[in-house]
């Protein structure tokens, strides 16, 4: 590789300048699920872009706007960056040390909602093309898209992509996550789990009854939902849809060779998570890494109905809702899941079940042998001091599909993630040392795919 001794040492004379431009983004609340400051959000993000001498535009949809930017390079290659700019809900707001919205700087970290998922990331990635830029022209073509939708299962992202495939058109794309595990190793993710999340809904009554009037006679909602949740799934765990598993391709031995070269985490997951023990028998090892992203899932993620306030109220519900995930492993397909779905509650008298679709993604992978991959993993070397792992699946979801199989892009990831960022939840953080590696990394992989 090239030298870097400037790129580093702009990156560690300017670290407190770009801490504050992510805090100035994290400040913007971006809360896609309720649906606060996308608009805006979106304006901060191209201006940020154009800052760097980027043509931005921002492009509408039927959610959030999508924000696309190009910069013109030495080389004809052209890397694309995949980040977001919506944030998860901050609540419970009273279990935060600080409030969400205003980031703070502590113990060598920064505070905020979003500061990991996603905008850190964002920041980070400007802030590696600002220390190019101070060299000259960026060694290759660079796009950005930043949508706002990530959070809410990206439902109008891929319509977007396959209607704009030239505008995106690159030879590699960077994802828009990625960090070190419990060891400090850093972690190479080459595919996400697709998802299908639905909303099942009893509806019975006009409104909630005394228990003592209706329990002997009228029928309950809650009790409807919880028969109906009962047909999902075995207590064995295995899911009782028909046809749910017949897509289901079993990972190949270099799968399995990959992951037999992963850390075990399955004492991390007791100690960080209370973690009784582990579902189907499993204690540990390899089987346990496997079935943790190589199977698919069906998760009930909260049951609502009735009085669930302190003390009692004997009332029979006239509704009943839950929230369930299916998580999806290649070659599963969320329309499909859902028609499936939809045919076994009716086969079980269930008809009377609303099912809301809230969002689906399609699983997809990368070649773990691809020389993108390869050069992402190379250049991370040198900076964090040992290789990185490769990961051939997560548990995760995420809408790297389109850009898998629509712009035909080898997908890697790279980040500053940690496990206690704690995104998703109260005090979400980034470790600064992080940031700055990743910056260093980001740097790397730009210039050296340009000249490769």
């Amino acid at each position: 590789m090239s030298d870097y001794t400037k790129v580093d040492s702009f990156l560690e004379a300017n670290m407190d300048k770009s801490l504050a431009e992510l805090a100035k983004l994290v400040a913007q609340p971006s809360i896609s699920a309720q649906k606060i400051g996308l608009p805006e959000c979106a304006a901060l993000v191209a201006d940020m872009l154009r800052a760097r001498g980027f043509d931005a535009q921002i492009y509408p949809t039927a959610g959030s706007p999508v924000v696309v930017a190009e910069r013109k390079g030495k080389s004809d290659k052209t890397l694309l960056f995949y980040n977001h700019y919506d944030v998860q809900p901050p609540e419970p707001l009273e279990l935060w040390d600080t409030p969400p919205f205003e980031p703070q700087i502590r113990n060598g970290k920064m505070y905020g909602r979003g500061v990991s998922d996603d905008k850190g990331h964002l920041a980070a990635r400007l802030f590696a093309l600002d220390a190019l830029l101070a060299e000259g022209e960026l060694p290759c073509n660079v796009k950005f898209i930043v949508e706002g939708e990530e959070e809410t299962a990206s439902v109008n992202l891929s319509k977007f992509i396959h209607e704009n495939t030239d505008l995106l058109k690159a030879d590699a794309c960077i994802w828009e996550f990625g960090g070190v595990d419990h060891t400090e190793t850093p972690m190479q993710y080459l595919g996400l789990r697709g998802i299908q999340y639905v909303e099942l809904t009893v509806d019975l009554l006009s409104s909630d009854v005394h228990s003592g009037t209706g329990g002997s006679i009228f029928p309950n909602a809650a009790w409807r939902l919880v028969w109906a949740l009962n047909t999902l799934k075995g207590e064995d765990e295995r899911i009782l849809i028909p046809g749910f598993y017949d897509n289901v391709k079993p990972p190949s031995a270099r799968d399995r060779q990959l992951m037999s070269e992963l850390a075990d985490s399955s004492e991390e997951y007791k100690s960080r998570y209370g973690v009784p023990y582990f579902i189907k028998g499993l204690t540990g090892g390899n089987e346990l890494k496997i079935e943790e992203v190589f199977s698919p899932t069906c998760t009930i993620c909260g049951l609502t109905s009735g009085y669930q306030g302190p003390g009692s109220k004997t009332v029979l519900p006239a509704r009943a809702s839950a929230k369930v995930d299916f998580r999806l492993v290649p070659d599963q397909n969320p329309k499909d899941i859902l028609a499936k779905l939809r045919a076994h509650l009716d086969a079980h008298g269930f008809t009377d079940v609303k099912i809301t679709d809230l969002g689906g993604d399609a699983p997809a992978r990368t070649d773990p042998d691809d020389k993108f991959v390869q050069l992402v993993c190379g250049t991370a070397e040198e900076i964090y001091e040992k290789p990185m792992s490769l990961v051939p699946l997560v548990g995760g979801s995420g809408p790297n599909h389109p850009f898998v199989h629509v712009l035909g892009l080898p997908v890697a990831t790279a980040g500053l993630g940690y496990p206690d960022t704690k995104a998703h939840a109260p005090n979400e953080n980034i470790r600064i040392d992080l940031y700055v590696k990743h910056a260093r990394h980001m740097a790397r992989v730009v210039r050296e795919f340009g000249s490769r």
